[in-house]
């Protein structure tokens, strides 16, 4: 009943407008306006070096995750993947930032594995997010959240990491993969493993799909677009029920 007496839909990615579709909204009704992120917020040029210390990183490289820890959001496959990764780049170090329920079991499953201080957990963090994510050398994210806008990943971008990152919610749209960081075909943890050891072991294509990220978080995700096309759907709407 509420999609037969919606004037407009806004779908965040190609994925959800075809599921609206499914459920019925005409396609004259429906439009797809992907996530946004604050650039003056989030930029390349944030110092990492007082969280590194914080979490006693080290030199080596270091991949970050920020998501909440929940189910299905891909926390286990991540943390698999990257004990593989370990064989290759022993001094890497995975930060895992969010809170959740699933905490705790991760924290055991971390232990289980031995991984205790190669892993660590920094609970929520939002005052500090810039530096968090200058701390890092590339940015995975293995599930969407709620909405499956994935903003993390724009936040990631617009901080110039590349990002290694499973085919879900919005995240085919935000990642060009190759360019931006990697897109995952498969979720099993040979292949994250694989995905970060092709972006951490070329320290000149790392940077260079930090760059690719910022720009296209520049020319595709500034809030300031993302307010015009919203504004237009309002516009198309009304000038409909005119």
């Amino acid at each position: 009943m509420l999609y037969r007496r919606t004037s407009g839909a806004i779908a965040v990615s190609r994925e959800i407008w075809e599921r609206c579709r499914a459920a019925g909204i005409p396609a004259e009704r429906l439009w797809t306006i992907g996530g946004g992120v604050d650039l003056r917020r989030f930029t390349p040029d944030a110092d990492g070096q007082a969280v590194r210390r914080e979490f006693g990183l080290g030199q080596g490289p270091v991949i970050g995750s920020v998501a909440r820890l929940a189910p299905n959001r891909g926390h286990e496959v991540l943390i698999a993947g990257f004990s593989r990764l370990l064989e290759h780049l022993p001094d890497a170090r995975l930060l895992l930032v969010g809170k959740g329920e699933a905490l705790p079991r991760l924290q055991a499953l971390v232990r289980e594995l031995g991984l205790s201080s190669q892993i660590i957990f920094s609970g929520y963090r939002d005052h500090d997010l810039p530096e968090v994510l200058a701390a890092m050398d590339c940015f995975a994210l293995m599930g969407a959240g709620s909405d499956e806008s994935c903003r993390a990943a724009l936040e990631a971008m617009a901080a110039g990491k590349p990002v290694v990152a499973r085919r879900v919610g919005a995240l085919p749209e935000t990642v060009l993969d190759g360019e931006t960081g990697i897109l995952l075909g498969a979720d099993q943890p040979e292949a994250v493993a694989g995905a970060l050891l092709e972006v951490l072991d070329d320290p000149a294509r790392h940077r260079r799909m930090g760059k690719e990220g910022r720009r296209r978080a520049e020319a595709l995700f500034d809030p300031e677009r993302r307010v015009q096309q919203v504004e237009q759907v309002y516009l198309t709407v009304l000038q409909g029920r005119a």
